[in-house]
């Protein structure tokens, strides 16, 4: 059981919060919400539940008791098992200790982007280093909450992590305008791959007019 490949953050997520008491799945949710990780972990009350019925049809998580109050369904509260709490330090040291590969689409545009005329291209990553701008903002605003609140800096890591991201990718995006703003270098073989590229699409179009 051990062993049993789980990639969901959100089953990290419940993994982690069981540790510190049993919930049930309504619980779960709600105490992700009020400590703002919905914003780090993709979150929604299906997927959750999903996630749980995993978890515990792997032996990471087993059942405790089941309640209910009034006329709402049943509870099912979960706790941690023994296995779940080795899974879940496994898997914490792989994501803190191992680089993986996720695949952006920011990245996937940059790769594409020569298919764009290299003026176009400049006009959009300076609209792009606009919003990052404006989410760096709001990250350092919630950073000051977040300590106004007395939330201690290391259960709002991940916001430091995403603030220090922004504020790199804002950088790097203008340096890599000026590339295309201000070198003939850099642009100069995108433009004539466009150029032999709708030369052959020209070419490759289908006559308006059929013979015969």
């Amino acid at each position: 059981m051990a062993g049993t490949k789980e990639s969901n953050p959100l089953g990290l997520a419940v993994l982690s919060l069981l540790s510190e008491r049993p919930m049930h799945p309504y619980d779960l949710a709600a105490t992700l919400r009020r400590r703002a990780k919905a914003s780090s972990i993709k979150l929604s009350c299906g997927s959750l539940y999903r996630v749980t019925e995993r978890l515990a049809a792997a032996g990471f998580i087993s059942a405790r008791e089941k309640t209910r109050q009034g006329a709402r369904p049943e509870r099912t509260i979960y706790a941690l098992t023994k296995t779940g709490e080795v899974k879940l330090h496994e898997w914490l040291r792989e994501l803190l200790s191992t680089p993986l590969k996720e695949y952006s689409q920011f990245e996937a545009g940059l790769s594409l982007m020569h298919v764009l005329p290299p003026a176009e291209v400049a006009k959009l990553l300076a609209e792009r280093q606009k919003r990052l701008s404006a989410e760096v903002r709001r990250l350092r605003d919630d950073l000051e909450v977040a300590a106004e609140s007395g939330l201690a800096r290391p259960l709002v890591v991940e916001k430091e992590y995403l603030l220090a991201m922004r504020r790199a990718e804002r950088d790097w995006l203008v340096t890599l305008s000026r590339r295309i703003t201000e070198s003939a270098a850099f642009v100069k073989p995108w433009r004539a791959w466009r150029i032999q590229m709708m030369g052959q699409s020209v070419k490759s179009r289908p006559s308006a007019t059929r013979r015969g």
